[in-house]
């Protein structure tokens, strides 16, 4: 069985505030969101006075908003991300009913960590989560939330980014971690955040911090580490790519940046591994065939 997965997508269509508007008149969807007639109302009349066909910029108001899509790119519900201060506060809706019990609320909370923590700074994440609302509390619980007060009718969960850290290091965040970095080439990453931060590198400064690093000498040889080859298929087209750091990266010759979204998605990864990433344009499916060569195998620690 596949794991549950879910990318966050940034960009807003017409399209999308019209699914928008079809979940939030469901009864079932909406009856513990307590903003949902506001919502509504503010959605209708975008799309009544507004005709463009990206209205990305009019739901980033006093927020970011993300559509939650799933493996095949098909929106199933919404994350809503508000920085007041230090603090962020996230609201998520699965809005889709056939996929609810899938577990695809707490890949979106993952997923909203991530932006939190690493793209927007912030020091804690909280959710208020209606009491009566078993099925998202026992989200934000399995993500590793913790109650911070509680009322009859509200929940209030927070996460910090120290705990976040840790929790992601354990690999306590949703799925253990499966990829693997040398300490050389994380040291080496890590200095490359310091000059590249941004939504850019979010990514890549996730996969950093929750790998499982190893000795250069001891890393198994059919890991993709830097400057490795390796046979790639990318849905149904094969790809040899090598995997570089920015200054070296040269697409017409296959060098891919590791802060590209192909690069970052097969850092750390081993032979016969697959994974759903989410690129710019779509969600894909990358599937690590071979590693052709890797510098600690063949004894080239000095790349």
């Amino acid at each position: 069985m596949s794991k549950p997965f879910i990318s966050l997508c940034p960009e807003i269509t017409r399209a999308n505030a019209l699914t928008l508007m079809d979940w939030l008149e469901d009864e079932s969807v909406v009856r513990y969101l307590s903003d949902s007639r506001h919502v509504s109302r503010f959605i209708e009349h975008v799309i009544g006075r507004v005709q463009l066909p990206i209205l990305t910029h009019l739901f980033n108001q006093g927020g970011r908003f993300f559509m939650a899509c799933d493996r095949h790119d098909v929106p199933v519900g919404f994350v809503r991300l508000v920085k007041t201060g230090r603090d962020c506060e996230m609201v998520l809706v699965i809005g889709d009913r056939d996929n609810w019990g899938r577990r695809l609320g707490a890949s979106a909370i993952r997923e909203g960590m991530k932006l939190a923590f690493f793209d927007m700074r912030a020091d804690r994440l909280i959710a208020k989560i209606h009491a009566d609302n078993a099925r998202s509390l026992k989200a934000f619980l399995r993500s590793g939330f913790l109650i911070e007060s509680e009322t009859p009718a509200l929940k209030s969960f927070s996460m910090t980014s120290e705990r976040y850290l840790r929790l992601l290091r354990e690999g306590a965040v949703g799925e253990p971690s499966d990829i693997c970095i040398t300490e050389i080439d994380r040291t080496r990453l890590r200095n490359l955040l310091t000059l590249e931060q941004g939504p850019a590198v979010v990514d890549l400064e996730h996969e950093v911090e929750r790998a499982i690093v190893v000795d250069a000498q001891q890393v198994a040889r059919n890991v993709v580490t830097m400057n490795s080859r390796a046979l790639l298929r990318l849905d149904d087209e094969e790809v040899e790519v090598a995997l570089v750091y920015p200054e070296d990266a040269d697409g017409s010759a296959g060098k891919l940046s590791v802060c590209s979204g192909v690069g970052t998605a097969i850092l750390g990864y081993k032979e016969g591994d697959a994974i759903d990433w989410r690129l710019p344009d779509r969600t894909r499916r990358i599937c690590i065939g071979k590693v052709l060569y890797q510098p600690e195998a063949a004894g080239d620690f000095h790349l």
